[in-house]
């Protein structure tokens, strides 16, 4: 029987509970939230769940561009719930990764390299949406948007960008990327990004001569030249939008099995309002004969 193992932005997912439209607590609601929606993995049946959070949202990242995302203007309730929901979650038994200097896309591309090395693992689900994590899928891995249900494997990938998942980095390199802060190149789209890098995959096999080129691309001589001009600009928002495959996850998908909540998640749902997460955890667990631990 092969392992299943599903990979959680953590920190997408409390940004998405507390501005659901419905979320009338936003104090502890998207707390709930989220150790709601991992019990529902579970319920679904998946066995093997990690987490990762962004602990605090400043990254190495902030260090190579003035712009990057660095959570000011984050609602303050929501920002207090960072540590919050890292608490909660470990209480109802998932691994969960809480990241400094690395951020929670490294996490779960790190997990995700960890996880399909492993013989017994079948597929690997990275739970987001975000385009970044693209770069990852391929082979067992593949990226699911739960809020839609939309699954992308490399053959997806390829349809949506129109490049391979080794060139996301390079073609955010060149668009930009408004969520994370960095602008990518002036005049460089998507379809005209697409159409050079289905060809070449990597910013540094771009002819620098726009009649060497092998894609009929619009308005290419100015494509080109801009690209010369800013190359190093281009490298670093490459770097920005690669993920660090050496974050600190677990060394073992053996440690992602959830097994139970702990003797304290009773208490702790409590707190935060939700006792109906502790008795769906007990409820799983008594199905999987899982002890309390």
């Amino acid at each position: 029987m092969t392992i299943d193992v599903h990979l959680v932005d953590g920190t997408y997912e409390l940004f998405r509970y507390h501005y659901a439209p419905n979320n009338r607590d936003p104090e502890l609601g998207a707390t709930r939230g989220v150790v709601g929606t991992c019990l529902q993995l579970l319920e679904q049946g998946a066995t093997h769940i990690g987490v990762a959070t962004d602990h605090v949202i400043e990254s190495f990242r902030n260090d190579l561009w003035p712009t990057y995302k660095d959570g000011s203007g984050v609602d303050p309730a929501l920002k207090a719930q960072f540590p919050v929901v890292e608490e909660v979650l470990a209480a109802a038994g998932f691994t969960v990764w809480p990241l400094v200097e690395v951020e929670a896309d490294d996490g779960m591309a790190a997990a995700a390299l960890m996880a399909a090395r492993d013989e017994r693992v079948g597929r690997v689900v990275i739970c987001t949406p975000d385009k970044d994590l693209a770069q990852c899928v391929g082979g067992k891995v593949v990226q699911w948007d739960r809020r839609r249900d939309a699954w992308f494997d490399a053959d997806g990938v390829r349809a949506k960008f129109g490049v391979e998942p080794e060139s996301i980095p390079d073609y955010l390199a060149l668009v930009g990327d408004s969520a994370d802060g960095f602008p990518g190149l002036p005049g460089w789209g998507a379809k005209a990004t697409a159409a050079v890098l289905a060809e070449y995959r990597h910013l540094e096999h771009v002819p620098s001569d726009p009649a060497d080129w092998t894609v009929t691309v619009r308005g290419a001589a100015k494509l080109a030249a801009t690209l010369q001009a800013n190359a190093a600009d281009a490298l670093l928002f490459r770097r920005i939008a690669t993920v660090a495959l050496d974050a600190p996850v677990s060394a073992s998908v053996d440690e992602l099995e959830w097994t139970g909540p702990s003797d304290e998640f009773a208490a702790v749902a409590g707190r935060i309002g939700g006792p109906q997460l502790a008795e769906r955890a007990a409820a799983l667990a008594a199905v999987r004969g899982s002890a309390p631990h």
